[in-house]
Order: C-alpha cells, then structure tokens, then sequence
C-alpha cells in the first residue's frame, strides 16, 4: 500500500478512496465518513474544508484505519458507532452491525404496541432495537436478552447513553429462558444466515459475530426455537416481530402459522420488497 505523505484533506480522501474500491461499492463515502470520525465533524464541514491540512498524527491514524477497512474490516468496528432509527449506537466486534431495514421491525412495533407495553428483545446485541423502543415509549417495561455477556455490556452502554438503561432489565441466557414473566411483545433480529450462504457474504460481514448471524442448516434454528418458546412467555393478545432473510418468509410464515393457530400471522416486506419480517398477534 503506498506511503506518501497525506498532506491535507484532499490527499487523504483521494489516496483512501483508491485504497477502498475493492472492497466496497462506494469507496468515496467511506473515506469521507472515516475522514469525519478522525476529525469529529461532519461531511458538510469536510467537504467545505478538504484544504486544510492533516497533521502528520492525524494522517498516521487515518492511514492504519484505510488500511483496516481495505482488509475487510467492517467500517463502524473502526469508527466505533452508527446511526439507527435517528440515534448513534456504540459497536464493537461482541456485536452485531445494526442494519437500516432492522428499523421497520421498529416502526411497526410502534405502529401497533400500546402506550405502556412489557417488551422482550430477544438477542439485544447492541441494544439498539429495545433502546430506540424504551426511548419512544417512557412507560414501556423493558427486557434484553444476549446469550452473550459481552453483547449485553455493549447493548448497556447504548441505553445509558440514551437516558434509557434504568428501564432495561438486561438478562443472559438463552433465548426466552431468562425471562422473569410474560410481555406484550417480543422483538428479535434472530441469527438466520443459512450455513451453505456463509462463504457467499461479503468479508466484512464475516467478520461480525457469527452467533449472531449463523442459524443452522436452513437458518431458521433460532426462528424455529424462538417460535416455539413465544407461546408461554405472551400475554394475551400479544405480539410477537421478528426479522427473517428474504428468501424465508414462506417457511417462517408456515412455522408461526403452525405454532400460533389462532392468530393474526403476517410477512412485511422492506423498502426493497424483500420480505423481511414475520409479525404474529395473538387475537
């Protein structure tokens, strides 16, 4: 990789955006976004000043974190936060990277919880789905559950942040177990990558937790488990929203269909028209 001098905004963003194009289709943004992590400011402020210059500190750190991403390290592991749902979340390599159809799971929890709920977010990671709900609903009563420790400190660290953690019970354990009673909702981005798609994903994305992403043979462990547990830990009436990949939404539909009889069971699709939610309301 080279190593002339990055002697201002301008040279850096050229020389990363270089560096970056073969590991992502939009190599110009992201030098930008590192460039703005690096300086805390945001794009308008760089692009207004990309000749000012980069002291040699400031351009030895940029170097190293073009360098990370061009290995295949995903970008918010190096910058240390994203943007979901309109709030900044800390990450780190213990979570997985929040995506942004991850917020229609949110927006229709929204769309259909009462005012007060008991809500259960099943596989927290970062928190960033019970913290942006406990923010948005203040008189919500609100469990995360990680069967990673490590996780669940992230996820703690969001919704302090956010003014939230005193209204989270955080819980370790598996799945629904940890549970202490039932709740109005249930929440869940499940692990539902299948075993035979792993080698096909992008390098970044192997890189994040695969306990997070990994669900079996077919992907639908977790989806399949965490179906099967619901039942006992709704209350009446209750909803149960869990994201799913796009080529699932049959099968997931079938599984909730066969454990919930009685109930309203749906397949959203996101912004893309993919399906990728399976919504279950007890009637």
């Amino acid at each position: 990789m080279e190593t002339s001098p990055l002697s201002d905004l301008e040279t850096a963003r050229r020389w990363a955006t270089e560096q970056l194009a073969p590991i992502t289709e939009q190599p110009r943004l992201e030098a930008e976004l590192l460039l703005t992590a690096l300086l805390d400011c945001n794009r308008a402020t760089l692009l207004a000043h990309l000749d000012a210059p980069l002291p040699p500190t400031a351009a030895a750190t940029y170097r190293s974190w073009v360098q990370r991403r061009a290995a295949g390290e995903p970008l918010p592991y190096i910058t240390g936060h994203i943007e979901f749902f309109g709030l900044e979340f800390t990450v780190t390599p213990a979570v997985l990277i929040p995506r942004p159809e991850t917020e229609l799971l949110v927006e229709t929890a929204l769309a259909h919880v009462g005012t007060a709920p008991r809500i259960a977010d099943v596989g927290t990671g970062s928190g960033c789905i019970i913290v942006t709900l406990a923010r948005h609903l203040p008189q919500a009563r609100c469990y995360a559950v990680d069967l990673s420790a490590a996780a669940l400190e992230v996820a703690r660290l969001n919704a302090a942040r956010h003014g939230v953690a005193e209204r989270i019970r955080f819980l370790e354990g598996d799945l629904l177990a940890p549970l202490p009673e039932p709740v109005d909702l249930i929440v869940s981005n499940p692990p539902y990558v299948a075993e035979s798609e792993w080698e096909t994903l992008p390098v970044s994305v192997r890189r994040e937790p695969a306990l997070a992403l990994l669900g079996g043979k077919e992907g639908l462990d977790a989806v399949r488990r965490l179906l099967a547990q619901a039942p006992a830990n709704l209350r009446p009436g209750g909803m149960l929203l869990m994201e799913i990949g796009e080529r699932q939404g049959a099968a997931a539909l079938a599984l909730a269909r066969a454990t919930f009889p009685a109930a309203a069971c749906h397949i959203l699709q996101d912004l893309a028209g993919k399906d990728r939610l399976l919504w279950v309301r007890g009637r």
